[in-house]
């Protein structure tokens, strides 16, 4: 680890913090010039590819998600940080399952079971188009169960 000050590459641990999301926050003093400073380490993962319905792959993409995410959630009284928090935790969970290769059904079915807690209408307009609710019959047959639910 640089010094930030001196840039000497050789300091020592003085205290180490583990953090709430994972990562690890370490105190350190210099050895060549005695400033302290404080390190965040936090394990890299890498996103796994999602295969979509026509077989293609493509790797992970979290703004795409957070799109899908608050276009469902427009003009509802739902909050970026809802929004992201719920991005972020499909995200986590896709990186913990340790897969190489995801489905996209995969990826939805985690959306879907997030907005159904967050906002139901919300919950509604992704159904829509993630299970092609294609009639009023079917989007009613939807609406029906997730008042029994609720």
């Amino acid at each position: 680890m640089l010094c930030p000050y001196c840039q000497n590459e050789h300091s020592r641990v003085i205290d180490t913090t583990k953090e709430k999301h994972g990562g690890v926050r370490r105190r350190r003093e210099c050895l060549h010039c005695g400033q302290r400073f404080s390190s965040h380490e936090r394990p890299i993962l890498a996103p796994p590819l999602i295969i979509k319905k026509d077989g293609a792959r493509e790797e992970f993409d979290g703004e795409k998600l957070m799109r899908g995410i608050r276009i469902s959630c427009a003009k509802r009284p739902v909050s970026a940080a809802d929004v992201e928090r719920l991005a972020g935790e499909i995200e986590v969970s896709l990186q913990a399952m340790g897969k190489a290769e995801v489905s996209s059904r995969v990826v939805g079915d985690m959306v879907i079971a997030g907005l159904k807690e967050l906002d139901h209408v919300a919950y509604i307009r992704y159904a829509i188009v993630y299970l092609g609710l294609d009639d009023l019959a079917s989007i009613r047959k939807e609406i029906d169960r997730l008042l029994e639910t609720s």
